[in-house]
């Protein structure tokens, strides 16, 4: 009885050793707080979706703007006379005092989503680093525009499996990638038909060096999406 008393607080003692060698760090504890494990003890990933394309059998294609560099008001009057349901990735670093022109833009139906603070490629960042980026870009929308974000798309549509972890910690819906994207006047496809097709994703990156404004592109891209019978719908709807 003796040998068998000392060999279990011999482990319990263990046990209380290997739980105060564990780490303490908050950052390292949410971290790991979206990992889940299965009955076997399996690792599986976050719960948080990454999608570049809705699966839906509406007629519908999603438009999605990224940065916030350009800041047209005729953009604004645009989305406000067609009732565009667009959806805007913000990059506070990018907008720097212009976030009154994106209050304008939600006042007129556009929602407002979160594209980090500073744009920094996120795919092999610590976690903390990551964190910041999306948490930081959060609480920035959150406190400016009274609407906590669903919805992350990582800068240059790159991330990991960290970029998950942090997003889930964070509170996004989901990672929002896109199927297809307007180059100038045309649309680049990746994986899939060459063509708009029900429930796509589309991107307008910002970019100055086309020649076309904003409305310009919009609009040619509005052209495009009515003569393949569809239409623009709220991507928040959907996911």
């Amino acid at each position: 009885m003796r040998a068998s008393t000392a060999a279990v607080a011999a482990a319990l003692a263990a046990a209380l050793l290997a739980g105060c060698a564990q780490s303490v760090d908050p950052i390292e504890r949410l971290g790991k707080k979206a990992v889940t494990y299965g009955a076997k003890g399996v690792r599986s990933e976050p719960e948080v979706p990454v999608v570049k394309r809705v699966r839906t059998s509406d007629k519908v294609v999603f438009l999605t703007y990224d940065d916030g560099v350009e800041q047209d008001p005729r953009f604004v009057e645009l989305v406000r006379e067609r009732r565009l349901p667009v959806s805007m990735f913000l990059t506070d670093s990018v907008i720097g005092p212009g976030y009154g022109h994106f209050a304008r833009l939600q006042s007129v139906g556009a929602s407002l989503q979160n594209h980090t603070l500073d744009h920094a490629a996120l795919r092999g960042l610590p976690y903390a680093g990551q964190r910041h980026e999306i948490c930081g870009q959060q609480d920035k929308l959150a406190s400016r525009f009274g609407l906590r974000p669903r919805l992350f798309r990582p800068p240059y549509g790159t991330y990991d499996t960290t970029t998950l972890r942090a997003a889930t910690d964070c509170g996004v819906g989901a990672v929002v990638l896109w199927r297809a994207a307007m180059q100038g006047d045309h649309l680049t496809y990746g994986t899939g038909p060459h063509r708009l097709l029900p429930g796509d994703i589309v991107s307008l990156p910002s970019t100055e060096t086309t020649g076309l404004t904003l409305v310009e592109r919009t609009t040619r891209l509005l052209r495009e999406i009515e003569g393949a019978g569809l239409r623009v719908g709220r991507l928040e709807d959907y996911l």
